[in-house]
């Protein structure tokens, strides 16, 4: 009997399990046709019986029974609950076309807005643009494993970035073209840099949570300035949301650099802030009760854990007329580098290079970012908006840099127990900050006619204080060492770049019957003003003879000094400069539903001026720039079907000289000499472009595009020989260069999971002048000859790509993201001499992010970066010729290794809240 029943109950599970069905279906914007997801469907009648959207705004209902019509319901915030009846049997995909909410208030009718920083906003802005463009949108952002805007900005096609000595992404390299040749804007606005020699804005002090989206220009229209040519890349920052919202995220986490080894640090309280000679006056004589000892007072510890928070909240009063939205941004981070160094002395024999000294660099560096934002608009009606945005935003770095140098010709004999040694130690205290205040107006005037302008304020700040270089030599010999004090340096320097501009446009819209046409005319103006101060101060043993360690001293806070020149140095690092750039356009576009065409021109005026107040001997203290220049561009798009474009441009773009390049200086820094360029010429760019782009859904794309660039003039940073007794870096016009290159860009969604890619292939060619050595018969350097070489652009890497795979969950609230990204091999250093560039290696990176959600409005998440601790490796592919005890030699590729830096791998782990 017991039998019987088992095989009853199998019979009739397997008879209701054929009675029953799967519904599948698709929720979407109905105005917009974005996707939804994470939207609510299940059946009414069997509750039981639900899901929620995937990243493609598909859902599936299983095991419906098929005998009865049941009731489909779609909810999801700010949009109108649906619902539909359907026969389960004879069903077909469902479509839900939801539409937003709408409330009335004192008599007016408000529709909600969709959220504008989903991924299917970025998409339809990429799709409907005038130009080539890329869109990282806020939700995007979010869920990435990318602190701040440099590592969010590496994930975009066509982009790499240069790093700093902490392995953190800083400046953005777009198309294969230097940081030089692209430009920062908020909110659509240029902002000054913080460099104390250049134009170009450091991306990693700007905190991404504080992004509505990152959007990244590719091709120029007349109305955007002119000099940029990898691309302009614009931080929209948030807006005032529609109703009250409150957002807030805490995290902690380590690096585990600092598991292997300690943490240097230095008393930030016992800086001194002000140089002597700028707090008592440039005749004043300094003594060394003048100095204090924060910088000399090393300490080592491990450090506590990084914190990164935030905070946002924002609403609308007035009948939703006034909004306001106000951020914050505050993060800690402990970072770690160790570095593997080689010096070499450039002088170079046929394809060989010398390599005179070994460096082992330990980097221990406190980084604090913080960021304020607050945004207020008010819409006095339909035709009328006022906004103001300020933004402040910083940045302080403390760091301790340790080096031992060991030098290849001098007593070396390390097998005996004998070599000569350099330790240095430097302490560096770096602040950063930029102000920008902005006040923009839109309004239409009639019909036809509308106007908009912005006025701004700027400023940005970089200071320096008491940076300290403490030098102590070893002399080994059988094993035994004696270490003595050498000699100390202590540098102040700061510099602010204060910026006043207006812009201006007027548009005339009118519908021509087969199209509509768009004329736009305006222009702009800036004032710019830059001040750059330094003064430093040697300092030798105060003793006739070398104090030892052990003996005289034990701490570097010990040593007694006396000061070489009381008064302080000064130099060429002492100048103002001064840029003022006029500006005019007029562009015209035609557009329909089979795409559009838009024509322009730009005039620019350029005047650059400077001041030295310590020139070198012979050099005119006065100096400057001034130039027109005028800026075609044509833009074509042909929309053959409703979700596919075929993109054509052409644009003129220039790249001016940095406002340091142009004076006439000489620079002895630390590990070379530098000069400048007073007969710098600006490069003049021809920029084409073509791109191909499908959109099968509102969130996903399929683009390929193809670019080329020739640039006469272009501008590089090289070493080479100034006289024949002196090398050094400096900026140079070097021939003519091509780059052109093709991108290509994949986003596809299956339900919950998702896939991001992207890949980029670049060549450039410049040909230049190299220096080769001749030795006669018995060994003797007898003559130079220069032969010409073709290279890569600086800094352009021939293979890019990033592959990013998604899952979301909706239902149980989960989100994960692993972004990959590869960099191939690229010059970072020209040299005059042939075969001996400096090259840094191709890398593999690897970073992890994942969070999950509750009702509650509470989520927790974990962020991983540089999971397989890559390192950073820069060559000359050359032999090395001296000593190769060291295993800094790639035998089988004939490289030698001239630097690699080590940065650990970083974890975060927190909470988000959001009301």
């Amino acid at each position: 009997m017991k039998q019987i029943v088992l095989v009853f109950s199998f019979l009739l599970v397997v008879t209701v399990q054929s009675l029953a069905v799967t519904i599948q279906g698709l929720a979407k914007d109905a105005q917009t046709g974005e996707e939804l997801i994470g939207a609510s469907v299940f059946i009414k009648e069997y509750p039981q019986i639900g899901s929620t959207t995937g990243l493609d705004g598909t859902f599936v209902l299983k095991n419906v029974p098929e005998d009865k019509a049941v009731t489909l319901i779609c909810s999801y915030i700010s949009y109108q609950t649906q619902e539909k009846i359907v026969k389960p049997s004879s069903a077909s995909q469902i479509v839900f076309g939801m539409r937003p909410s709408a409330m009335e208030l004192e008599g007016v009718t408000v529709i909600a807005s969709a959220d504008k920083s989903t991924d299917n906003s970025a998409r339809a802005m990429e799709k409907n643009s005038a130009s080539v463009l890329n869109i990282v949108s806020a939700k995007s952002i979010e869920i990435s494993p990318d602190l701040n805007v440099a590592n969010v900005l590496q994930r975009v096609s066509g982009v790499t970035m240069q790093r700093d000595n902490s392995g953190e992404a800083q400046y953005a390299i777009l198309r294969g073209m230097d940081k030089r040749y692209n430009y920062t804007l908020v909110n659509g606005v240029k902002i000054p840099s913080p460099d104390n020699k250049n134009r170009y804005v450091p991306l990693n002090i700007f905190p991404s949570e504080l992004l509505d989206r990152l959007e990244v220009t590719k091709s120029l229209t007349a109305d955007m300035e002119g000099d940029a040519t990898g691309g302009a890349i614009n931080m929209v920052m948030k807006d005032a949301p529609n109703q009250f919202s409150l957002q807030a995220n805490l995290a902690t986490g380590y690096s585990t650099m600092f598991m292997d080894r300690d943490y240097a640090h230095f008393d930030r309280g016992g800086v001194t802030m002000t140089a002597p000679r700028e707090a008592f006056g440039a005749d004043y004589a300094a003594s060394t009760n003048d100095f204090g000892e924060g910088t000399s007072s090393i300490s080592y510890k491990t450090p506590l854990p990084n914190v990164v928070g935030g905070i946002s909240l924002g609403n609308r009063f007035f009948d939703r007329k006034f909004g306001v939205v106000l951020a914050g941004s505050y993060q800690s981070l402990n970072k770690g580098t160790n570095s593997v160094f080689f010096s070499d002395n450039m002088n170079y024999t046929e394809s060989t290079v010398r390599v005179t000294s070994h460096k082992d660099r330990e980097y221990s560096e406190q980084q604090v970012q913080y960021g304020v934002h607050a945004k207020m608009d008010y819409r006095f009606n339909e035709y009328h908006k006022l906004e103001w945005y300020n933004a402040f935003i910083g940045m302080r770095n403390a760091q301790v840099r340790e080096t031992v140098s060991t030098d290849f010709s001098l007593n070396y004999a390390p097998e005996k127990g004998n070599l000569q040694q350099g330790l240095e130690t430097r302490s560096m205290l770096t602040k950063q900050q930029i102000f920008a205040s902005t006040l923009q107006g839109q309004h239409t005037l009639t019909e036809r006619f509308s106007l908009d302008w912005s006025a701004v304020y700027s400023d940005a700040k970089n200071k320096t204080p008491d940076r300290t270089y403490i030098n102590l030599e070893n002399q080994r010999t059988n094993y035994v060492d004696y270490i003595t004090a050498d000699n100390a340096e202590r540098r102040w320097e700061h510099n602010s770049d204060r910026d006043l501009a207006g812009y201006l446009n007027l548009t005339y819209q009118q519908n021509m019957g087969f199209a509509d046409m768009e004329l736009k005319a305006g222009g702009m103006y800036r004032d710019k003003d830059r001040s750059n101060k330094y003064v430093s101060y040697h300092f030798t043993p105060a003793a006739s003879t070398r104090p030892v360690l052990g003996t005289d001293f034990n701490s570097l806070n010990e040593i007694e000094w006396k000061i070489s020149a009381p008064k302080g140095s000064v130099g060429p690092l002492d100048y103002d400069a001064g840029e003022k750039i006029g500006a005019a356009y007029w562009m015209g576009k035609l557009e329909n539903t089979k795409g559009h065409v838009i024509v322009g021109v730009r005039a620019e005026h350029t005047d650059q001026t400077y001041f030295m107040y310590f020139p070198n001997a012979g050099d005119d203290p006065n100096g400057g720039q001034q130039y027109w220049d005028f800026l075609p561009s044509v833009h074509f798009k042909y929309t053959p079907v409703s979700n596919m474009n075929i993109r054509a441009s052409y644009y003129r773009s220039i790249n001016r000289p940095g406002f340091f390049e142009i004076v006439p200086y000489s620079i002895l820094n630390e590990d070379y000499q530098e000069y400048g360029n007073p007969d710098l010429k600006r490069a003049k760019i021809d920029n084409f472009d073509v791109r191909w782009e499908m959109f099968p859904k509102p969130t996903e794309q399929f683009m390929v595009g193809f670019f080329y660039k020739n640039i006469k003039d272009p501008i590089e940073e090289a070493y080479y020989t100034v006289n024949s007794r002196q090398s050094g870096y400096g900026p140079a016009n070097l021939g003519n260069a091509k780059n052109y290159g093709v991108e290509i860009d994949v986003i596809k969604y299956v339900r919950n999971f998702g896939i991001k890619a992207n890949y980029t292939y670049t060549h450039s060619k410049i040909t230049t002048p190299k220096t080769i050595y001749y030795k006669d018969d018995n060994g003797q350097m007898q003559a130079r000859e220069d032969v010409m070489q073709s290279r890569p652009l600086v800094n352009q890497a021939p293979h890019m790509a990033n592959v990013s795979l998604l899952y979301k969950d909706t239902k149980y609230g989960w989100d994960a993201q692993l972004a990959a990204a590869y960099t191939g091999k690229k010059i970072v250093i020209a040299s005059h001499f042939l075969d001996s560039d400096y090259w840094e290696d191709g890398a593999f990176s690897l970073d992890l992010s994942a969070e999950k959600r509750f009702n509650c409005g509470l989520s927790i998440f974990l962020k991983a970066n540089n999971l397989l601790d890559t390192a950073s490796r820069r060559y000359i592919p050359t032999t090395n010729t001296y000593n190769a005890k060291f295993d800094m030699q790639d035998i089988d590729s004939g490289k030698t290794l001239i630097r690699e830096d080590r940065y650990g791998r970083t974890f975060l782990l927190g909470f988000r809240f959001k009301m």
